[in-house]
């Protein structure tokens, strides 16, 4: 996913600190849950981005920003490559653990089609990154092998300072689109925390890691309110980086 500044993406160890590891049956069984989950709507979403931005390509204005969309296009699919194999390597069906967040999914960017070219720099930037942050935060309590892997995925690819130095150069031009796309980049962000919330309301496993550790019983709705303000500020850098009022 293409993103730029990250917040402190959380601890480093499998749990909080003061909690006591659970290696009961039903533990690994809990964890192995989360990880397929987790995996699961990571795949999914790298398989749409691959879609959108072959999609936005057709608006691009000339043929060098074809080949940067199409490039950005291509790295979602090799994340796509690498997490689809990983699922098969633990023995699940790769479409099986994408099921669950297909509709939610689809309907977030519904909601969020971009009318014109800069609208979909702005949500690969922007959209992705709120999702990305949601993502690693989950992926801090998971164990060593898994969270390197999503790490991999959400990894900047490299072409974040294109969708910068873009949307920069067109606000320079004319710099009435700055409030159009501030505005929509508030759009991206109530969207993108709204579909985030019911991701860990509705996933009981990917909750569970959320408030620190699969041994912390129901949902701590303190923790999830820091992790939603660490997310809120990482959006207000992308959105200053991109020369947007958030």
């Amino acid at each position: 996913m293409t993103e730029g500044t990250r917040p402190d993406t959380g601890p480093d160890t499998d749990r909080a600190p003061d909690q006591t590891p659970d290696h009961t049956p039903e533990a690994a069984a809990a964890t192995q849950a989360a990880v397929i989950e987790l995996l699961g709507v990571l795949a999914y979403g790298e398989i749409t981005a691959f879609e959108r931005l072959a999609e936005d390509a057709k608006m691009a204005p000339s043929v060098d920003d074809k080949a940067a969309l199409a490039a950005m296009a291509v790295a979602e699919f090799q994340h796509f490559t690498l997490l689809r194999e990983h699922l098969a390597g633990l023995g699940v069906d790769p479409a099986e653990a994408m099921a669950p967040f297909v509709k939610p999914l689809d309907a977030f960017h519904r909601h969020t089609a971009p009318s014109d070219w800069l609208e979909g720099l702005v949500k690969a930037y922007v959209g992705d990154g709120i999702a990305a942050d949601f993502y690693r935060e989950v992926a801090g309590h998971l164990a060593p092998d898994s969270r390197t892997l999503v790490e991999e995925v959400l990894a900047d690819t490299g072409h974040a300072d294109f969708v910068v130095e873009t949307v920069r150069a067109a606000i320079a031009a004319d710099p009435r689109v700055a409030g159009r796309l501030a505005l929509w980049g508030r759009r991206l962000m109530g969207e993108a925390l709204s579909q985030a919330q019911r991701v860990a309301a509705e996933r009981d496993a990917l909750s569970a890691l959320l408030v620190g550790g699969l041994t912390v019983p129901g949902f701590d709705l303190a923790e999830i309110g820091r992790m939603f303000t660490r997310i809120t500020e990482a959006h207000t850098a992308r959105m200053a980086a991109l020369g947007l009022a958030s």
